[in-house]
């Protein structure tokens, strides 16, 4: 039976599911050996239910990422924070320390001190999801089972945990030097 796996992008910039891609012919050997199930490269609306493993790169900053991470929690047996962003809150998680943690301030600053023209607030409903007062690494927000640090994690570590996870292992994911096959 095929392992369903789902990768979702959160707050980032999609340099790891950029990685992830890079495996280049793995892929195809992965493509016999799992159900993709949900994916940004894929046309699902719905996270399904009863996925094995997730990946999930980037932070959680605003209230549309906190509802698909409990959703996705939910439902999936294994997660992966998956990449700097979802480890740590990385580059999504600069606003948290200048001062603008309050949502408010940073679309003050976005939409109205370094607009050029039309400078107003976005206020009607459904253009921007409500922001986090700060943001978050996924392990802030739901139970992670692994975190594959890296900003992205090259494509040699997400093969690595791929192939440990196929094989049915507990991925070790220590040193700079992650062996497999």
């Amino acid at each position: 039976m095929k392992l369903r796996v789902a990768t979702v992008w959160l707050g980032g910039c999609s340099g790891c599911h950029m990685s992830f891609l890079d495996l280049d012919e793995f892929l195809i050997e992965l493509a016999g050996k799992i159900d993709l199930v949900y994916s940004p490269i894929m046309d699902v609306k719905e996270y399904p239910k009863n996925v094995d493993v997730c990946l999930i790169e980037g932070a959680v900053c605003n209230e549309d990422n906190l509802e698909i991470l409990h959703t996705i929690r939910e439902r999936t047996k294994v997660l992966v924070s998956f990449g700097d962003c979802a480890v740590t809150g990385n580059v999504p998680a600069i606003r948290n320390q200048l001062g603008l943690s309050n949502d408010e301030n940073v679309l003050q600053r976005a939409y109205i001190e370094n607009a050029q023209d039309n400078s107003s607030l976005p206020k009607a409903e459904g253009i921007l999801p409500l922001l986090l007062k700060r943001v978050v690494p996924v392990h802030e927000a739901v139970y992670v089972e692994y975190f594959l640090p890296g900003c992205p994690p090259p494509a040699g570590r997400i093969k690595a945990l791929m192939v440990q996870v196929l094989g049915g292992q507990t991925p070790k994911l220590e040193g700079t030097q992650l062996k497999f096959g």
